[in-house]
């Protein structure tokens, strides 16, 4: 086998074992309570990191096995086999993890390579089309990447500091373009947009509508992420703090770009 195949074979292979450890904790935490909503907003986050994955190892065809059996791992369906209405959190759950064994299965076997073959050319999903600054947009995709190879490597502290930034990124270019004459408005500070603190452009763009209340969720070291990443500071950043904070993350790029 090619070197650069087996290699992307094994960082395939760590991608989907991790995705399954998430996946199998998410289907606990759900099985202790259906109606948690920091479970619902994780278990979201882990489909879409799902998604992504599936969709590369498909090549971007929907045709591809794997595609459709990712699709129909969300469907309910009747005796005689008719899809009906979405399947429960935890079922949906249990269902992609079959999806990503049968994935693991294949990139295990003999005929690896049929399952990649295609995802070797096919570019990366464009997240941030949303963002106004086109020289921003790459800038924040290869960080939201990182910040999911982080996530999946256990490097909470970096991966926090990585989503934060990303944050405020996109939040400080939607100010932006809205103008600080239309943000006056809605109680901005006076002064350039880049002065004002990360707490203050997530409210005043709450206060102007840009986005919603998700923030409220950030944890406490998240808020103060720029002292941490500039002084070095020994707060502890654990795995919940990392991935509370790349859910907010997730909801406010939706807040953003509602057509996502």
């Amino acid at each position: 086998m090619d070197q650069s195949l087996r290699t992307q074979i094994e960082t395939y292979l760590s991608r989907l074992n991790a995705l399954s450890a998430r996946g199998r904790q998410l289907r606990d935490d759900l099985a202790a309570d259906h109606s948690n909503d920091g479970a619902i907003a994780a278990t979201r986050a882990w489909q879409e990191d799902c998604g992504i994955t599936i969709n590369q190892l498909s090549g971007g065809s929907k045709a591809h096995w794997l595609a459709r059996a990712f699709s129909e791992a969300f469907l309910m369906r009747s005796t005689a086999g008719q899809a009906i209405e979405g399947a429960t959190p935890a079922e949906i759950v249990t269902r992609l993890l079959e999806v990503l064994d049968r994935a693991v299965a294949s990139l295990s076997g003999k005929d690896d390579s049929a399952v990649i073959s295609a995802s070797t050319t096919q570019p990366p999903p464009h997240r941030f089309d949303f963002v106004h600054n086109p020289e921003l947009r790459p800038v924040v995709e290869q960080a939201y990447a990182d910040s999911r190879q982080l996530l999946d490597q256990g490097g909470y502290d970096h991966a926090l500091l990585t989503s934060c930034g990303i944050l405020e990124s996109i939040v400080t270019d939607a100010l932006e373009h809205k103008g600080l004459s239309a943000l006056s408005a809605s109680g901005a500070p006076p002064g350039k947009i880049a002065d004002w603190s990360f707490a203050t452009r997530l409210a005043v763009a709450e206060r102007a509508g840009l986005i919603r209340g998700g923030c409220a969720r950030l944890p406490a070291v998240a808020w103060t992420y720029r002292d941490h990443a500039e002084n070095g500071s020994q707060a502890t950043i654990s795995e919940q703090d990392a991935r509370r904070t790349g859910q907010v993350l997730h909801v406010v790029m939706r807040d953003l770009d509602p057509g996502r």
